[in-house]
């Protein structure tokens, strides 16, 4: 790993745990073992920094998301994938980064825009799709407003107003939602594989 890798994985590492603003320059100089000057011969400024850790972050989860099983080989198996993500990914995540990037780094939200909207949303709607053929979701939703919604869903649990992170942890809160989607869209056919498979992996 180079110097500017592991500046990367440093300010990504303190930026998820403790947010954006609230960590200095200084603290991912210390934390990555190198002097500050080293971090400004890798990047102009803080706001660099951010954008190339977040760019680094949205491909990371991309990577991430393609280890889980596909969801042409069984949408159950991928959900229960995605459930098993998200326990990883949520685990040590600061709620307050997105609305840190909505509010300061602008650029760095229309990453996170561009991944929501031209990928994400994409997937949910490939999902119900196979799963409406497979009979484990039901026909007679409209996926492309579905997926939608989803995404809308997803974005709510980052509003600290709504769900505090002091009173809200992050990953059941995550998955409590996620259910409760999944449960909206299965036949009942789609709700007993997921159970019983469900009950098999733990």
């Amino acid at each position: 790993m180079d110097t500017k890798e592991k500046i990367i994985e440093t300010a990504t590492e303190q930026f998820m745990r403790y947010g954006i603003r609230s960590v200095t320059m200084d603290d991912i100089a210390r934390m990555a073992g190198v002097s500050k000057k080293t971090i400004y011969q890798e990047f102009t400024d803080k706001n660099q920094l951010v954008y190339e850790t977040f760019d680094s972050a949205i491909r990371n989860d991309k990577k991430a998301m393609e280890q889980i099983p596909k969801f042409q080989d069984g949408v159950i198996d991928h959900l229960l994938g995605l459930t098993a993500y998200i326990r990883r990914r949520f685990s040590d995540f600061n709620p307050m980064i997105l609305n840190e990037i909505q509010r300061y780094f602008p650029q760095c939200w229309q990453l996170f825009e561009e991944f929501k909207n031209k990928h994400i949303v994409n997937e949910i709607i490939e999902l119900l799709e196979k799963g409406k053929s497979e009979g484990v979701i039901r026909t007679e939703i409209n996926s492309e407003i579905i997926a939608l919604m989803r995404m809308e869903q997803m974005m709510l649990t980052f509003d600290p107003l709504k769900f505090p992170p002091s009173k809200y942890n992050q990953v059941e809160l995550q998955l409590h939602i996620f259910e409760h989607f999944l449960y909206g869209i299965f036949t009942d056919k789609g709700k007993m594989a997921y159970q019983n498979q469900k009950e098999t992996a733990i």
